[in-house]
């Protein structure tokens, strides 16, 4: 079991008080599932990525990543679970614009102590990025730095892989393309895969898919 999410509640404060968007949501990965999670917008779906990947904290609940129960950890034990076990896709590349493409693909893998230059050029040229590896982000197009994050999320090899999002600013071609690529890298390093999307097409690529409504799944 990769991923263990037992009766997770999570509310935001509002000028009328506390406003509830997950009202005890259970759902359990294995090692390489897939799965798609959608919903309407505001429905909490970012919001329970986010949770599962440490970058926020339940109100009630429990959540267990390959085993450890990060609903336990401090700020500084969840970050390094996102370094060796959770990796994230952001819809936003989020890439370090003063690295090289070759660079970035290699920063989370260096952060995890899992750097394999052989595993990076190969990322590379799995995702066609073989010829950009020397330049910046902002020489190459919104497609390949999208593949160059995904690159960047797999290199570090995580159990987890959260995807929010990963092809809402591609066009319709591309987005098919880096899906087939990145549905292919997460088969063969045996990840389990997530990913918020409001796309059908997306959803249907995934081997299971649930959606979120009023704060459950179904």
């Amino acid at each position: 079991m990769v991923l263990s999410v037992e009766n997770v509640t999570k509310s935001f404060a509002g000028a009328d008080g506390a406003t509830p968007v997950l009202r005890g949501v259970d759902l359990q990965m294995q090692a390489g599932e897939t799965l798609a999670l959608t919903g309407e917008s505001g429905s909490g779906k970012s919001t329970l990525l986010h949770l599962v990947g440490g970058l926020d904290v339940v109100d009630s609940g429990v959540i267990r990543v390959n085993g450890q129960d990060i609903t336990e950890m401090d700020d500084t034990a969840r970050a390094a679970l996102r370094r060796s076990e959770v990796g994230v896709v952001f819809q936003q590349f989020n890439l370090i614009p003063s690295l090289t493409v070759a660079a970035n693909i290699a920063f989370q893998a260096r952060l995890s102590g899992r750097h394999d230059p052989t595993q990076v050029a190969a990322l590379a040229k799995a995702l066609g990025l073989t010829p950009h590896l020397e330049k910046y982000p902002e020489a190459i197009s919104g497609g390949q730095q999208q593949r160059v994050a995904i690159a960047r999320t797999l290199a570090a090899r995580p159990r987890l892989v959260l995807a929010d999002e990963p092809t809402g600013n591609l066009d319709e071609a591309t987005a098919a393309e880096v899906l087939d690529q990145m549905l292919a890298l997460v088969t063969e390093t045996g990840a389990a895969l997530m990913v918020v999307t409001h796309s059908q097409a997306v959803a249907d690529r995934m081997s299971r898919h649930v959606h979120l409504s009023q704060g459950r799944l179904a």
